[in-house]
């Protein structure tokens, strides 16, 4: 059985913050923001516009139209998005599911933050092999920079937090050749890329270095959190966290990237891409080097973004596509990490 990606959409708002600008607002020199935090400019919403199912469903309607998949046939539809939507206590994948017309799909959601988009496609790889089902939509949207207080120097390291929304296509097909094209093409040649294996880790040590202190059951809203300004991310011990993230967080990259590529049947040096989360340039560049890959030509770090959670990875695919850095037939690794701590990994063979 192969599971492939028959198409990608993304969305970005039409605004933009730049580098400069966040740098006024905080303090922090621009060439801090600009070359080290890696922000010349990312994207943000309008208070009354762009919010996460909007968002979601224009990158959906663009990655079906890429598949020329309808609607209907779709079984499934995974929302792996931030939690941070429309509405608290609430599915913003049925709302997803209802605006695009799915009518024959079922929708849930799958939370791992910024790492989520490796883990929901292992997830609906998983799925489609074994359930009687062969089309499912992966949309994911974020506009945590709403959450993001340029005031608080604690949590200066997400000052790179921008918005926007990504959304795969996934088809399974036997492989007794039923449906490939005469030339052998799965999915008569509508695969943009054939998933293979995947892999994640979790450190929960981390789990509390980052958080919005108000507004879940242990700090409920009121006039009070408000006042206090508890609605906006914030960690608690930045020093803590920088001096016990520091000697693991390479590592761990590397682990599930090297066990993701094991499973796939590969090793570093078959990898052709990366797609990986926006983090600061230098170590963006050490994690692509440690593969044995050149950050020039082998990935696209997404300093005209920002991060943009778990829609990273989209982005990247897509960018690289446009900059002739993503060729058909490379092999590409969607390599991740969201706080909390979880590291994750999926392989795949890009199609074009």
């Amino acid at each position: 059985m192969t599971v492939s990606i028959t198409g990608l959409g993304t969305y970005v708002p039409d605004e933009t913050v730049t580098g400069e600008a966040i740098a006024a607002e905080s303090g922090i020199p621009e060439e801090v923001v600009v070359e080290k935090m890696g922000v010349r400019e990312k994207r943000v919403c309008p208070p009354d516009g762009d919010h996460a199912t909007d968002m979601s469903v224009t990158a959906a309607e663009r990655a079906l139209a890429d598949a020329d998949v309808d609607p209907t046939d779709l079984d499934v539809v995974v929302y792996h998005g931030s939690e941070y939507k429309d509405h608290v206590v609430w599915s913003a994948a049925a709302a997803i599911t209802d605006r695009l017309g799915a009518t024959n799909a079922y929708a849930t959601e799958s939370y791992t933050l910024c790492a989520g988009a490796p883990i929901a496609l292992r997830q609906i790889t998983a799925q489609l092999e074994t359930e009687p089902i062969g089309t499912a939509l992966l949309v994911a949207a974020s506009r945590e920079e709403d959450l993001v207080d340029y005031g608080n120097e604690d949590s200066s390291f997400m000052f790179n937090f921008g918005s926007g929304a990504s959304a795969f296509v996934v088809e399974t097909a036997d492989d007794d050749g039923g449906d490939e094209s005469a030339d052998g093409a799965p999915f008569d040649g509508r695969a943009r890329a054939t998933v293979h294996a995947s892999a994640a880790e979790t450190d929960g040590s981390f789990a509390d270095d980052v958080v919005m202190p108000a507004g879940g059951s242990k700090r409920p809203p009121s006039e009070e959190t408000v006042r206090e300004g508890l609605h906006t991310l914030d960690v608690p011990d930045p020093e803590g966290m920088k001096e016990r993230l520091g000697p693991v967080s390479l590592p761990a990259y590397l682990s599930v990237a090297d066990t993701a590529l094991e499973r796939s049947g590969f090793d570093r040096d078959d990898l052709d891409f990366v797609a990986l989360t926006h983090m600061k340039r230098s170590f963006h560049e050490r994690v692509l080097d440690e593969l044995g890959l050149d950050p020039a030509t082998d990935g696209y770090y997404l300093d005209e973004f920002g991060h943009v959670q778990s829609v990273d990875q989209a982005l990247a695919l897509e960018a690289g596509v446009e900059t002739g850095r993503l060729e058909p037939g490379d092999l590409v690794c969607l390599l991740a990490a969201g706080t909390g701590y979880t590291w994750s990994a999926t392989v795949v063979r890009w199609r074009g």
